[in-house]
């Protein structure tokens, strides 16, 4: 008893000597997957990174590693093979979060697109984060400061503070549009049709405690009350909000906590507010990492009435970015392919609007190639393989777009532009057939692109280095676009 007395008390002084969520006392460590491990995890509530050769890869804190100590769970630790332990791996020049962008330097940058595309881009205050912070979106447009009766497009980043490539991908979307606008003429004519909400940032909270105190900081910072401190955002939306504990937690200290009610944060109620104003007609929520494009449901493993349209804008989706650097984004519908859960935000958005919606995690594709630690110079090369997947869903957004779809109707759950698309289950209709040919590398029941060209035309944008075809619907699958 005194040598294990002695020895958590050398391990504590050792990595964990400041406070317990101190961004260098975290620790990754690796065990045995049985089936009696396992279990006792699942109870703990530990943030799991990753399975791989017959152990779980978990991140563990101060009161993490007590739990572990108290179930007598034998572990391995593995902190140095991993990012950013590797200093190598860390290059992060000019501050702690380098180049990915702190809350002040996003809003800088934001503040600095809207002045000098002022006719075309507008930053607009959405409200405040918990601790006060602003929640910015960036509005592109042709007539930036009006509400035209056209398509509108909704890019969101960062639910999860942790994951800075998110808040990246998001910014750059905004900062490529505005700024080849006046010399790319299919660019422009994408932003003189449709109206494109940014949000790079929705967890300004989270992402600053990220910075300066824990990087793997997941949640925002609500203070629960009971010593833990944070709310998943993506687990705080009202569709099947709460339905089991597997796809949330009831319980405070989960890195998956849903919160003591739907819509309990700030950062969700913004989101909600603002969809309740506008007619959106697409959705894509940036997360990392993975590699993988999530459509619903995630909250069952049973899929949509619109399943096989969801599947064929994922497979085009991943078929684009696969054509700029040959990275595979694996595809499939969440709940099924993947994992479940509830209260997130494409469950929402597609429940309640109608409207596709796609969760896009971002490189790489697992823990050993750095997880939620990108390299600094991966930002841009990230960005520009994901551009096409990006203007795809623009100008499909555009093309089915119609004019009579009535805002105050939005709520009705066939009234979004799904339901106003003709004969919307034809495009994609090999889409089942695909789901049973799956490709199970890494066992995943994920699907990698298999290109189709059914009812579709081709649509070349000049993105600078390259041409790329985006797949545009014919007018067999779509009502007539009218323009105000």
């Amino acid at each position: 008893m005194k040598k294990t007395i002695l020895f958590v008390t050398t391990f504590c002084l050792v990595f964990f000597p400041l406070e317990a969520q101190d961004y260098w006392n975290t620790e990754i460590i690796s065990v045995e997957k049985d089936q009696e491990t396992v279990e006792k995890l699942t109870e703990m509530d530990l943030d799991l990174l990753m399975e791989w050769n017959n152990r779980v890869y978990i991140i563990v804190g101060f009161n993490d590693f007590l739990k572990l100590q108290k179930e007598n769970i034998p572990y391995t630790l593995e902190t140095f093979n991993f990012s950013p332990y590797k200093q190598k791996e860390v290059s992060l020049q000019g501050g702690i979060n380098g180049r990915f962008h702190s809350y002040a330097e996003l809003e800088r940058d934001l503040l600095a697109l809207q002045d000098s595309y002022s006719h075309i881009a507008r930053v607009i205050d959405l409200g405040d984060s918990l601790e006060g912070r602003n929640i910015y979106a960036l509005k592109i447009s042709d007539n930036v400061y009006q509400d035209e009766q056209e398509a509108e497009l909704f890019f969101v980043g960062c639910h999860h503070a942790r994951e800075w490539i998110s808040v990246e991908v998001s910014f750059l979307l905004g900062k490529y549009l505005v700024e080849n606008y006046a010399t790319n003429s299919q660019i422009k004519d994408l932003v003189d049709q449709c109206e494109i909400w940014i949000v790079p940032l929705l967890n300004p909270d989270g992402l600053e405690y990220s910075i300066h105190f824990y990087r793997y900081w997941r949640k925002n910072r609500r203070d629960n009350g009971d010593g833990s401190f944070g709310v998943d955002p993506n687990r705080n939306y009202s569709y099947n909000w709460g339905l089991d504990d597997e796809g949330s937690s009831p319980f405070p200290s989960s890195v998956v906590y849903r919160g003591l009610s739907p819509f309990s944060e700030p950062e969700t109620q913004i989101i909600r507010d603002l969809f309740a104003e506008r007619n959106f007609q697409a959705v894509i929520s940036y997360h990392s990492y993975s590699q993988v494009i999530l459509y619903p449901w995630g909250y069952t493993n049973q899929p949509t009435t619109e399943d096989q349209l969801l599947d064929q804008i994922a497979a085009d989706m991943s078929g684009l970015i696969q054509s700029v650097n040959g990275n595979i984004y694996e595809y499939g519908q969440g709940g099924a392919d993947l994992y479940l859960t509830n209260g997130g935000m494409i469950d929402w958005t597609f429940g309640t609007y109608n409207i596709p919606s796609y969760t896009l995690e971002l490189p790489p594709i697992d823990q050993a190639h750095g997880g939620f630690f990108n390299a600094e110079e991966d930002i841009q090369p990230i960005f520009n393989e994901n551009l096409p997947a990006m203007l795809y869903l623009i100008d499909w957004s555009v093309q089915n777009f119609s004019s009579g779809i009535n805002p105050s109707r939005r709520r009705e759950r066939r009234s979004g532009p799904i339901a106003n698309m003709k004969d919307k289950n034809q495009y994609g209709r090999e889409a089942r057939a695909r789901r049973e040919d799956k490709d199970t590398t890494q066992n995943s029941k994920l699907k990698t692109n298999e290109p189709k060209t059914s009812g579709v035309k081709n649509k070349t944008i000049d993105i600078g280095n390259k041409a790329i075809n985006v797949r545009k619907y014919s007018p067999m699958f779509i009502k007539e676009h009218k323009r105000k």
